[in-house]
This record gives C-alpha cells, structure tokens and sequence, in this order.
C-alpha cells in the first residue's frame, strides 16, 4: 500500500503496530510523547515508540500537546492520507482528526464500549472479565466512542498480569489493522455505530492505587495484583515501609471475616475480608523480589 501514514503511539503497546504499518504503508512520522526523566538518573529517556521510530528512519515529532502553535502545520507538511494511533497518551483535537482524508484509526485494547479510556487491559483483569480483545475504530472528538471498524477477542486466562494481556493485544491489534486496512481504504468496510449505553470506563491509573485494601475479598486483591503488574504494581505497608506484592493468589477459609498474618503451607498471608492473600512473590523496600518463603524467614514477628 502506498498510503502516507502518521503514527501516534508511544508504549511498547504501540510498536508491534508502528513495525507492521512501516512493513505494508508509508510511515512519513512518528509523533510521541516528549523525553521523559527515568531510571535513577533521572535522565530524559525516549519512548520505545522514538526508539524504533529513529531505528526505521522515521522523521519523529514529540509536541507536549497537539493543540500548541505549530502542530497542524508539521502534520499536514508530512501530508497523511490517514492517522492511526495505539496508546498515544494525548487527546486528538478537531483539528488533527479533520486533517487527513482517510480520518484517524484507533487500535485500542478492549472490546468498545467495555472499557473505554487509558487503562482498558488493567479494568478488564480487575473486573474478572472472561475475555478481552482490541477494536480497531474511527476516532472522534468523544473518548473512544468512534464507530467500530473490527474486533478480535481472546480469552483472559487465570493468573494473566497486566504485562502478558498487553503484550498479547499488541501483536492482535497490528496484525487485525493490517488485515482491514485495504477494506477500510476503499470503502468496503462499513463502520458500526457503539451501544452508549453499555459503556464502562477505565481510568488513568497512579501509583498509589496499588495500594492493597485488605478489607477487600482476597479474591478481588489478587485479580489488582496481576492486573496491575507491572504498573502501577501493588503493595502494603509493613513497619512503616512499602512491601511490593508481585504474586498472589487467595486462599479459601471458612472464616467470613478475618484480620491479621497468617502462614500458608511455608507462605506468608494476610487476612482479608473473604478468604486468606497469599503473598507468592514480593519485593520489600529497598531490595529485590523474592519468593514470600524468603521473605517471610526475614520476618521473626509475622504472627504476632
């Protein structure tokens, strides 16, 4: 395909589609975000989207938004048939969507309109859904609520963290892209209108909503463990320090309600409001991640 294509993303979400879209369209830029500072140096780090993008050759933009002075001018100098985005991290104004004569296109990673807005894989893994998928969509003024182009579902299996439904809805989402796109482009493919009224919305999340509630189900509390690896992760507070929790899983006890520590065959748990958290991985303040067997012989005082 020919077709002049701008890309937005920035994440590792988006390279799998910034690679596919450069192997069967012409990429001519890349917009991301700005450097951010990372690491202990705090030095300004590119987003793994300007990373491949300099790789492949690809002119890169990083505006701090898309409505400065500018903007429309070095989008419209690259002169895009089409826009498509994957976890870009800002909001497209009017003017940017009205810009290319293909419009914008949006890999987002749920199944619309479950899950709309920044953080769809982490809601689906928290809410217990039993699937998930990635809808490639036109994009519009509204928060995800462009017309739906195609959809692709997968199963959410026990036990999937954040990191792994990501990774797979990555590489779903470039190739189903890739697999519409010439439809799309001549006009074969009819675009389908989302139920509003079956939205559900899923928030930019920070790091302090790790923060393990312990008045929660131990079931609920080991669903945001593995939904929320690798970001924002999950801790609690143990002495006046933060204990990471990078694996968990519940333990069932015929106790409606009950408080305090607890030892599972060799594991460390915490009483919940249903049911027993055993702490399979952690990470405690200051070292590494280790087994909760090894963090627990570090622990003289847990029962008490």
């Amino acid at each position: 395909m020919d077709t002049r294509v701008v890309f937005m993303g920035s994440p590792d979400f988006a390279l799998p589609t910034l690679e596919a879209l450069h192997k069967n369209t012409r990429v001519v830029g890349v917009v991301t975000q700005p450097d951010r500072p990372a690491g202990r140096g705090r030095l300004p780090m590119p987003s793994p989207v300007k990373q491949l993008a300099d790789k492949l050759g690809i002119p890169v933009f990083q505006p701090l938004s898309l409505r400065k002075p500018g903007v429309l001018e070095q989008l419209a100098a690259w002169q895009p048939d089409l826009i498509v985005v994957a976890a870009f991290g800002q909001i497209l104004p009017k003017s940017v969507l009205a810009l290319p004569p293909k419009g914008c296109i949006n890999v987002h990673a749920s199944l619309l309109p479950r899950w709309r807005g920044a953080s769809p894989i982490q809601a689906a893994i928290l809410a217990g859904d039993e699937r998930s998928g990635v809808t490639i969509m036109l994009m519009e003024e509204g928060l995800d609520t462009g017309p739906i182009l195609t959809q692709r579902a997968v199963p959410i299996r026990p036990g999937t963290t954040g990191a792994e439904l990501s990774q797979q809805l990555s590489f779903l989402g470039a190739s189903t892209l890739i697999e519409i796109l010439p439809s799309y482009l001549s006009g074969m493919l009819a675009p389908l209108t989302q139920a509003d009224s079956l939205a559900t919305y899923a928030p930019l999340l920070k790091k302090m909503d790790g923060l393990l509630d312990f008045n929660q189900p131990a079931l609920a509390l080991t669903r945001k463990v593995h939904a929320y690896y690798p970001w924002p992760g999950t801790y609690f507070i143990l002495n006046g320090k933060h204990i990471k929790v990078l694996d968990a899983h519940p333990h069932d006890t015929f106790e409606s309600e009950i408080v305090g520590h607890y030892i599972v065959n060799g594991m460390p748990a915490i009483g919940t409001s249903e049911g027993l958290l055993v702490l399979d991985q952690v990470q405690p303040e200051g070292k590494r991640g280790m087994p909760g067997s090894a963090f627990l012989n570090g622990q003289p005082g847990w029962l008490s």
